[in-house]
């Protein structure tokens, strides 16, 4: 079993989360808008338990199987991303992620301090 977030110092390190809902079914198999939609709620979620928001996310790593997808990740990243700094963000294509049905995956980096 693996964390989804482990805090080093006032670093949140916040594993490659993909579409999981709380019961661990897929959500949003063949649609990268829900997908990406439940990866942010994911995302929260872990930041939250950590005791930050997501004003508190630096920098962000995206995996896409089809990299044509990325307009959808940056309105998504403006929906959750609202202030004064953005976090970084690198995307990378990639053949392939866990299982077939994910579209995305995102690891991200928040400072807590």
């Amino acid at each position: 079993m693996c964390s989804y977030g482990v805090r080093a110092g006032d670093d949140l390190h916040i594993s490659g989360l993909v579409s999981f809902a709380s019961d661990g079914t897929i959500v949003g198999e063949g649609d990268i808008d829900v997908q990406v939609e439940q990866v942010f709620t994911n995302m929260c979620a872990v930041v939250e338990e950590a005791g930050g928001s997501m004003d508190d996310i630096v920098s962000t790593t995206t995996y896409l199987t089809d990299v044509t997808q990325a307009p959808s990740i940056s309105a998504a990243r403006a929906r959750h991303f609202t202030g004064d700094v953005l976090p970084t963000h690198t995307v990378i294509g990639v053949a392939a992620l866990a299982r077939p049905q994910f579209l995305v995956e995102i690891s991200a980096i928040a400072h807590l301090g």
